[in-house]
């Protein structure tokens, strides 16, 4: 059989003569293996083909190809072993150097970004996930270790011994009927989403539903109120569809719509909202601001998208109704619910849903399956069993009581070490993270970077911000950090941001 190798050096033997006609065979013969080598094409360790079966192959004489094999070895590149052939080297030497000009041309910053759009400098440019996502105190991350991976492997497992070929094709449809029906049934009970299965589109994440919502419903120009300060990874997705941004302040109600009437021209088509835990100040939407966004919205033709953000993890007081079902009747009430698994599971898991109205359900699931023909059948059909089955609520109220207990020793500890009034003023009983006020004029990007050097992650408050006026803060994940974890990274908290008091 011939191997893979061969092909791959054949087709670049093939480009070389191209581009050099007058070229030496043997020399272009070994740069195109010294390059496989170079780019682990040919691994390190790796047999290279007998040179009479490449010879053949290439259609070359085989002297040419030992002159080649020689070079390799002669440059440390191979190795030959008696009896058994020519082998790529363990350690591969550097790569040659290339002149300053061509190292300019290929690798330079200047010239790599002049290569990007403007819409992807824009993405590059105010990027702000990080690399790492586990640890103390990385906000908006779940105790993965909790999952009950077992349970849910389990029913995998089982659906995966008799699937159908429609559980490895396309997720075309909006995603799994079965997840559909379950997700309606616990959408209605657990938040008083008012809807019928066929009115759920399954995304991967919430970022894609942003996504597949923008494009629908949105054309660039288009306006969006967002949330001042808001989630940046729905900024990041918005802009980058060419929706412009309007910064609405949030206080202890939430977000504020401006009072009065408008002209046409000057309504959003979308209001993004987080109104059951606001994110990342945490305040939750009064009933007269939902009122009044939903009678903006009515007026307007505004597209109102409701985030339904950490809202499973309330620890005291009554469960807060989603938005979505205040107005489920009201033709003019375009609410879509998004939500996910990301909190209540794991993010890896990359599955989300949306609630949509049922006139424009039917044109999300087919722009869905044309833009992005997802998968993960199998596993949504494992989720509705899940679901159906109890173990998710079960994971829900277990996990509510971990993240409770967790909450509190966090605020026990901002109160001994910093004092109560560092607990920003909109904090509810709800989330995954706590909000530290830092005093005017700090700077929590330099905290933020000066903890992450001692291995701590939290998030500066002002890079939610998209105005001028911006509060500085940092964010706290606590969901993922034990107790008895806790005291050694926020002690490294405590002490950078004693350091980075002015004198």
């Amino acid at each position: 059989m011939k191997p893979i190798s061969v092909d791959l050096l054949a087709q670049r033997l093939e480009a070389e003569r191209k581009a050099r006609p007058d070229g030496a065979i043997n020399r272009m013969l070994y740069e195109c293996l010294r390059g496989a080598i170079h780019d682990a094409s040919l691994p390190a360790a790796s047999r290279l083909p007998p040179s009479r079966d490449l010879a053949a192959q290439l259609g070359i004489s085989r002297n040419t190809v030992m002159h080649a094999y020689e070079q390799l070895m002669a440059e440390g590149y191979a190795k030959g072993l008696t009896g058994s052939g020519t082998y790529v080297a363990d350690r591969i030497p550097d790569p040659p150097s290339l002149p300053r000009a061509a190292m300019a041309s290929t690798h330079g910053a200047p010239a790599v970004a002049a290569r990007l759009s403007r819409r992807g400098r824009q993405v590059i440019d105010k990027a702000l996930a990080q690399t790492r996502q586990w640890g103390a105190f990385m906000p908006g991350l779940p105790d993965i270790t909790q999952v009950p991976q077992q349970k849910l492997a389990k029913i995998v497992a089982r659906l995966a011994r008799s699937q159908s070929p429609a559980m490895l094709s396309y997720a075309a449809g909006g995603g799994h009927p079965a997840l559909h029906r379950s997700l309606a049934v616990y959408l209605r009970q657990a938040r008083s989403v008012v809807c019928e299965p066929e009115q759920i589109v399954v995304t991967e994440g919430v970022h894609q539903a942003i996504d597949l919502i923008t494009r629908v419903l949105g054309d660039p120009g288009d306006t969006a109120w967002v949330e001042e300060p808001g989630y940046w990874g729905t900024r990041s997705v918005l802009e980058i569809n060419g929706i412009r941004l309007k910064p609405l302040p949030v206080d202890a109600e939430g977000m504020r719509p401006p009072p009065g009437d408008r002209p046409a021209a000057q309504a959003p088509r979308f209001a993004f909202v987080t109104p059951s835990h606001q994110y990342p100040l945490g305040a939750v939407m009064s009933m007269s601001r939902r009122l009044d966004l939903l009678a903006h919205a009515a007026r307007d033709g505004t597209w109102v998208v409701e985030d339904d953000y950490d809202s499973e993890f309330r620890f005291a007081g009554q469960p807060i109704a989603s938005l979505q079902g205040l107005l489920p009747n009201a033709p003019a009430a375009q609410v879509i619910y998004v939500g996910t698994f990301s909190k209540t599971l794991y993010p890896g898991l990359r599955i989300a849903y949306m609630v949509v109205p049922a006139s424009v359900a039917t044109a999300f699931r087919t722009a869905q399956s044309e833009l992005y023909r997802g998968g993960h059948m199998l596993m949504q059909a494992a989720l509705a069993e899940f679901i159906d089955s109890g173990l998710y609520a079960a994971h829900i109220r277990k996990m509510r009581l971990v993240y409770a207990a967790r909450r509190a020793f966090l605020i026990a500890l901002v109160q001994q070490w910093l004092g109560a009034d560092w607990i920003h003023e909109y904090d509810t009983g709800a989330g995954l993270h706590l909000v530290l006020a830092l005093p005017e004029g700090m700077d929590d990007v330099a905290v933020t970077e000066a903890c992450a050097a001692q291995g701590v992650l939290v998030r500066p408050l002002s890079r939610y911000y998209l105005g001028r006026r911006r509060r500085s803060g940092l964010l706290l994940g606590f969901a993922s950090v034990p107790q008895e974890q806790m005291l050694a990274p926020f002690e490294i908290v405590v002490r950078c941001i004693r350091q980075a008091v002015p004198a």
